[in-house]
């Protein structure tokens, strides 16, 4: 550098310093005598600003500023997985050592990965093979549930020199690449990406399978697709950090990156705590080896939390780009919002609606559109895909304010938590009348192929039969429920039935917890079947309708979804026999 840069200004996590003209836009610096890690983010000839991810108290003007020549980038190779980071990937673990206390102090750089631990290289490549970036050189088994695809880095191709198999750290050199240059390039597991720039692919699909939740509320009414992206704005105290650690724990990705931003400590806490000791639904195995968590509590350094979204997206790109199925959980997206507030305002940057900065809604579809099910970059065709679902955290529960309507713009599926229904105890607290998902047509047929013809048809009579409800939930309020007529008290019990029997769903209970598709089918459909049949019984003269309602078999139909998976349609078939011979003993 051709002059010392200094700092002029100190405001928060903002400082502003001068004789910075050999700057780049959101090159990493290391700020005062203590080296806080900063990030540049504004230009103004000799002078720039920088936001700083670490505490700046005591921190004054005329203190040096390094710049380090990189851009804020994470570290990407074995060992990832269990792994548990802040904001801008130092892993939580070793700044408990370094600082011997449980905060974080001021100005300690800690690796993202081991550069001692050993790994079981085995080659795939081979010498003379043409290579691009993206190609897989080996493999690496990194946990018992995932192998680690060691990839050629996304800008390099041309031929293997060199390739070997067998135990070396991240930065030994396992490949020499030669380019059509005839330069030659040393290949290490390691490799760094640029957090703000999205990981190159051959190209995006349409997408065209469900990622399952084992939540009958969102797997039958508002179903995400696999490579999709949805939204769970909701008041406090409704469920979302609930609703996102059952997804992370049961959803079918093989890859789960949870973002915990500005989030409250002690809720961060649980699931550092919790998610160690979840079982894998599918193997039995501890469900942190194939999961990161990314940890940025609400006492963090603001700036960090802004970071922290883009480090988490990041490191799922690159298992996707391994050819995996990755879900991504981001919780909250309104603190990261929050962030950009700050910074902006600090920043003096004219105000958008209610303070937050004009690039609110750019910053979002940017990060929402890193979603998608994608052809991996590399000359051997493969798929992955990436799913993203942010919960929004709107004040006071009011869908209107910025965050949550610049989120339902990029996003295909809006699952609404209510705080009425979380008040009645009922999880999850999904509104089924304000909530919507725009892949249902994409799904149709995986759904008519997979599990049932006429899965589509009786997802679409459920809503019709619960918007129904709510329109005579009016008249009974006014009048009564005997003033109805029989179809209409009919209707009035079926929806009560798919409320109380199938949305609701116990997350504590170890059978109701996690429904198979087949299982949710057979639920509403049997549901749907005792509508049916009770309706030529209904209009028949005299007909009292509190005999339909005392009928017995209505506590088996409450208590069929704690059928175990095993027994489903022997259980189902049974129950089915039972509705139709009940009702027509009447």
């Amino acid at each position: 550098m051709s002059k010392t840069a200094t700092i002029t200004k100190v405001a928060g996590p903002l400082v502003v310093a001068n004789g910075m003209s050999d700057a780049k836009m959101y090159e990493v610096v290391k700020v005062s005598k203590e080296k806080l890690i900063g990030e540049v983010i504004e230009l103004h000839g000799e002078e720039a600003s920088i936001q700083v991810y670490e505490e700046t108290s005591g921190i004054g003007p005329g203190e040096p500023v390094e710049l380090t020549g990189n851009t804020l980038s994470v570290e990407l190779a074995p060992g990832l997985l269990t792994s548990i980071y802040d904001g801008i990937q130092r892993p939580l673990e070793l700044i408990e050592k370094e600082a011997q206390s449980p905060f974080i102090t001021r100005g300690i750089e800690v690796p993202g990965l081991s550069r001692s631990a050993k790994w079981d290289f085995t080659a795939t490549a081979s010498v003379g093979d043409e290579v691009s970036g993206g190609d897989i050189l080996g493999t690496v088994p990194e946990t018992t549930l995932i192998e680690h695809k060691v990839m050629v880095p996304p800008n390099l191709s041309g031929t293997v020199e060199e390739v070997k198999s067998g135990n070396f750290t991240i930065e030994e050199v396992i490949a020499v690449i030669k380019d059509a240059d005839g330069k030659k390039h040393e290949v290490a597991m390691l490799q760094k990406w640029p957090i703000r720039i999205p990981r190159p692919v051959q190209g995006k699909l349409i997408p065209s399978e469900p990622l399952i939740t084992g939540m009958r509320v969102l797997d039958m009414l508002f179903p995400i697709a696999r490579g999709g992206s949805g939204a769970i704005p909701g008041p406090f105290g409704a469920g979302k950090t609930v609703t996102q650690q059952s997804l992370a724990k049961y959803c079918n990705a093989q890859v789960i990156v949870y973002i915990g931003c500005g989030e409250r400590g002690n809720e961060m806490t649980e699931v550092l705590t919790e998610f160690p000791h979840l079982k894998d639904p599918n193997s039995g195995e501890p469900l942190m080896k194939r999961t990161i968590m990314i940890a940025n509590t609400s006492n963090m350094p603001v700036a960090a939390r802004e970071a922290s979204v883009y480090t988490g997206i990041t490191i799922a790109e690159y298992y996707r780009d391994m050819g995996y199925d990755v879900a991504l959980m981001a919780d909250s997206t309104s603190r990261w919002a929050e962030a950009m507030r700050e910074m902006s305002g600090r920043l003096e940057e004219m105000p958008g609606e209610e303070g937050y900065p004009a690039y609110l809604g750019s910053r979002t579809a940017g990060f929402y559109e890193r979603a998608g099910i994608v052809e991996c970059a590399g000359s051997d065709s493969r798929k992955g895909s990436l799913s993203v679902i942010g919960a929004v955290s709107p004040p006071g529960g009011d869908f209107s304010e910025p965050v949550t309507q610049n989120t339902l713009r990029v996003t295909k599926v809006f699952w609404a938590l209510d705080a009425k229904l979380a008040y009645k105890r009922h999880f999850p607290a999904i509104n089924w009348l304000q909530s919507y998902t725009l892949y249902a047509d994409n799904l149709e047929g995986w759904y008519g192929k997979e599990i049932a013809e006429d899965f589509a048809s009786n997802r679409r009579r459920a809503q019709e039969i619960l918007q129904d409800e709510s329109k005579l939930e009016e008249i009974v309020r006014l009048v009564g429920m005997d003033a109805l007529s029989p179809k209409e008290q009919l209707t009035m019990e079926t929806a009560r039935m798919i409320r109380e029997d199938f949305l609701f769903q116990n997350g504590f209970d170890p059978v109701d917890a996690y429904s198979s598709l087949q299982k949710q089918y057979r639920l509403l459909k049997s549901i749907l079947t005792f509508a049916d049949m009770a309706e030529p019984v209904i209009v028949q003269e005299d007909f009292e309708f509190k005999k339909l309602q005392e009928l017995p078999v209505k506590e088996e139909i409450a208590q069929a979804s704690f059928f175990p998976e095993e027994e489903v349609e022997e259980s189902f078939n049974k129950l089915d026999e039972t509705i139709r011979s009940q009702i027509s003993s009447l």
